[in-house]
């Protein structure tokens, strides 16, 4: 059963994700927390660009913020990004498989001599094709 709540946060988070900008803030708050200014510095946009960044990222779920005294503080939220990876994951064993079993039939196949294409031609003149002699006779 899909869950129509999990796919609105998993079309936010990749949303997020989609922004090259956005993307090297998660990276940077990988190594820890990190404050506005803090994350602004490497980039050539405003804080106030840097903020709406973050405040997107809030949104779909991959940061919050806390308060520290004055500092305010932005974290990444592992959790949500393990709920991603979880998701890829999931589609990238789903391919693995597929390759295995593909993997597994040409192994067979090359050890029985056995060549895809020799197969795929002996089907193609298999079908019905109509002696032109005799058709020219009748």
């Amino acid at each position: 059963m899909v869950d129509p709540l999990a796919d609105e946060r998993l079309d936010r988070a990749f949303l997020a994700l989609a922004d090259p900008v956005r993307r090297r803030i998660v990276a940077r708050l990988s190594r820890g927390p990190a404050t506005v200014n803090e994350l602004a510095a490497p980039f050539d946009i405003s804080k106030q660009a840097v903020s709406k960044h973050i405040q997107v990222l809030e949104h779909a779920g991959l940061v919050t913020r806390s308060r520290d005294a004055q500092r305010r503080p932005v974290h990444l939220d592992a959790a949500t990004l393990e709920a991603l990876t979880a998701w890829i994951d999931r589609y990238r064993l789903i391919h693995e498989q597929s390759f295995r079993a593909l993997d597994a039939v040409l192994a067979a196949q090359a050890g029985t001599g056995t060549n895809p294409q020799d197969e795929h031609d002996t089907h193609q003149h298999d079908t019905h094709q109509p002696d032109t002699d005799q058709e020219a006779g009748s």
